[in-house]
């Protein structure tokens, strides 16, 4: 597994890092936690060092499952590796967003026990939905926990991307936070010019839903019914075509060579955007990890393919 800097926080990332959301949350199906043992295990063997969690990655009764998770899968190579959690939201109280000095406090402490460790590597703002959420107090607060040890460097993970991008580009050019977690994928591209500023500013860039929510994966067909409560079951029949059909254009275009499935090709094109540190996957077994790990260590793509595939985009299948 390669391995990139993350940034100004001067962390050494694996190329692809482990996303937890589906080892806290029935959102993408059940996982035993034997199964997500083997897989926080076999992911440590395969190199990956970057493991995303937070909070809200639990049920509607127990906040941080996929912490708790997390802290007992590592067991004693919990300090092997390199953790980023989030504050400001929890599965028992999603909303409104809370990112006040209280809240920054309460949350991490709690996620340091979850985790059984007594520091956070990277701390995230939970997907704040605009400036008037973030409360004066909280930088004071934050500033104290990294004065205490209990974390290490500040992020902002983004959501309404529109309503919050220039907030992320005043927080870096400030210096409040030293990386950003955005949604990046050959179908969603369009915090590539965040992304840019965080490159030049010397920001890591962690990109999520690289698979775009499973389309990217090839097992999703225009009559693939998806279970009630799941996240795809959002989409109507025909933005479930529409999905499907451009995911056939692009393996015509990505796949050949060295690049034998889609999602290898996906994990690819991600890591090689300007300015991105590394890609989480979000997989929920060592086989559905095997893609993105391979695509760590294909040769880049070719400029005159990435071009292509910049003439193929026509439109970002941001989720409704």
């Amino acid at each position: 597994m390669k391995t990139r800097k993350l940034g100004r926080t001067g962390l050494q990332v694996s190329e692809i890092g482990l996303g937890t959301w589906a080892l806290g949350s029935s959102v993408y199906g059940d996982v035993e936690r034997s199964a997500s043992e083997t897989l926080i295990q076999g992911s440590i063997d395969k190199g990956i060092n970057f493991f995303d969690t937070a909070p809200l990655y639990g049920s509607k009764t127990e906040n941080g499952i996929a912490e708790t998770v997390l802290g007992a899968g590592l067991g004693a190579r919990k300090d092997e590796v390199i953790i980023s959690t989030k504050f400001g939201r929890t599965a028992t109280d999603v909303m409104p967003g809370r990112f006040t000095a209280k809240e920054a406090r309460q949350s991490c402490e709690a996620s340091l026990r979850r985790l059984g460790r007594s520091y956070i590597d990277l701390l995230f703002f939970h997907s704040p939905f605009g400036p008037e959420e973030i409360e004066d107090d909280v930088w004071a607060e934050l500033d104290k926990l990294q004065a205490e040890g209990k974390v290490r460097s500040l992020g902002h993970s983004v959501s309404m991307y529109e309503d919050t991008r220039d907030m992320s580009a005043d927080w870096m050019r400030d210096r409040k936070i030293d990386a950003i977690q955005v949604v990046l994928s050959p179908f969603n591209r369009e915090t590539r010019p965040l992304i840019d500023i965080a490159r030049r500013l010397d920001c890591g860039v962690v990109a999520r839903e690289c698979m775009a929510n499973g389309f990217l994966s090839g097992a999703i067909r225009r009559d693939t019914v998806f279970p009630q409560g799941s996240l795809n079951a959002r989409y109507s029949r025909e933005e479930i075509g529409e999905r499907v059909d451009y995911a056939e254009s692009l393996k015509g275009l990505l796949l050949g060579g060295a690049v034998k499935t889609l999602p290898e090709a996906t994990y690819r094109w991600v890591l090689d955007q300007p300015g991105v540190s590394l890609a989480l996957s979000g997989a929920k077994s060592l086989a559905e990890l095997e893609d993105s790990v391979r695509a760590s260590q294909l040769e880049p793509y070719s400029s005159a393919v990435l071009e292509r595939g910049e003439a193929l985009h026509t439109q970002d299948f941001c989720p409704a």
